[in-house]
């Protein structure tokens, strides 16, 4: 069925007024000022939006989507993220990855993951590897999975400065790059390399190392967790100007902690000038967000949510940022950082994905591959065993 979207108030990011919409077979068909003249033959849905905002469908770039933890016993293990915990919250687009866990969690199981996902109508994608080296992959070689496996399309998260990862060296790192970037040149995948990164003292001086002693571009380099400390965070932007793309985590921060928040960290971005492209912001739902003692003995455990992404642009708009400014983090970015071309975007030809702000800029519809996913905040498509099991 085509489905007509009326008076809709489009960001695509960028502003472009009140337009009519025409959706059908996933895509976005039409768009225009009035309203189109349609034979009477044709089936088709409309719907008035009222003036409200649409925007492009959220894309999560780092979820671990069967499941993180595990930091703690194996009653610690975090069960999978269901469907609509990611479109509840206005994300379409979710890149799953493996974190701590790479022995009792395999790619095997995070590409069958990332396919659940696509056959219920989110799109889907993974990493290979987890956090340790040498990668943990389905056929052998970093690169041999981005070329021969068709969801995955980089490999992390690696882990660095971090007392879980393998500590791994420079060459052991740039051996990795090398050939996330080769496979990503091959296959026109993005073919990066995306990096946890710890609270140790250390930092970002591996991934600068990289960029001072080889060729690898500076895009294949794609640091997560950059607002964690404020003294990482300024290091991040350093690297952003060397031409990365740095990527902070949405998650609680309480006064007096020595991070950024999500918000906090994007403002602080915008305010320093540099290339607005290179920062995007993820959830990290599904996974760990842990706290641990001078030993390494976990203290605290919370698990992230990706709803945290709608709660985090509400956020950015209550301090007073324009929604055109702010949305390219959670849409366009991270479209162009992972080759994603027609996704983060409004545009004739683009995937039908859709989020319907309401007035409080709270998710109210949501509209996945020009499926309705949620309409006035229900959930209209439920995970699949979920349903089985009701």
């Amino acid at each position: 069925m085509l489905m007509l979207l009326c008076n809709a108030e489009l960001y695509g990011p960028e502003p472009l007024g009140r337009k009519q919409l025409l959706v059908g077979a996933g895509k976005l068909l039409w768009i225009g000022e009035q309203l189109p003249v349609l034979d009477d033959s044709l089936a088709v849905e409309v719907r008035d939006l009222g003036g409200q905002r649409v925007i492009p469908g959220i894309i999560d770039a780092h979820a671990h989507i069967t499941g993180g933890g595990g930091e703690s016993g194996y009653s610690s293990r975090i069960p999978p993220v269901p469907l609509h915990r990611f479109t509840r919250a206005g994300v379409t687009t979710v890149i799953g990855l493996l974190g701590t866990d790479d022995v009792t969690r395999n790619t095997a199981s995070l590409v069958a993951g990332a396919r659940g996902l696509c056959e219920e109508g989110l799109t889907a994608y993974c990493h290979t590897g987890g956090y340790h080296v040498p990668p943990i992959t389905l056929t052998g070689s970093v690169r041999s999975d981005i070329v021969h496996v068709d969801r995955i399309i980089g490999v992390g998260e690696v882990a660095i400065s971090d007392h879980r990862s393998s500590q791994p060296t420079l060459d052991e790192l740039l051996r990795i790059a090398g050939d996330a970037h080769v496979a990503g040149m091959m296959t026109g995948k993005a073919g990066i390399v995306h990096l946890h990164l710890g609270d140790g003292e250390r930092g970002l001086e591996l991934v600068s190392q990289a960029l001072d002693k080889s060729e690898i571009p500076a895009r294949v380099f794609n640091p997560t967790h950059v607002n964690r400390r404020r003294e990482l965070f300024e290091e991040a932007l350093v690297l952003a100007e060397r031409g990365c793309t740095v990527d902070v985590t949405a998650y609680p921060v309480c006064e007096g902690e020595k991070g950024w928040s999500a918000q906090a960290a994007i403002s602080r971005y915008l305010e320093a000038g540099l290339p607005d492209q290179r920062i995007t912001v993820s959830s990290d739902g599904g996974g760990c967000l842990p706290s641990f003692d001078a030993d390494g003995t976990l203290l605290h455990m919370d698990v992230g949510s990706p709803g945290i992404l709608a709660d985090t642009l509400g956020k950015l708009l209550d301090r007073g940022l324009a929604l055109e400014r702010i949305l390219p983090a959670f849409t366009s970015n991270p479209a162009r950082l992972l080759r994603l071309h027609d996704k983060g975007t409004i545009a004739v030809g683009a995937d039908a994905d859709l989020v319907v702000l309401g007035e409080d800029a709270s998710v109210r519809h949501v509209m996945a591959g020009g499926r309705w996913h949620v309409l006035d905040g229900e959930v209209m498509i439920k995970p699949t065993i979920q349903e089985a099991n009701a």
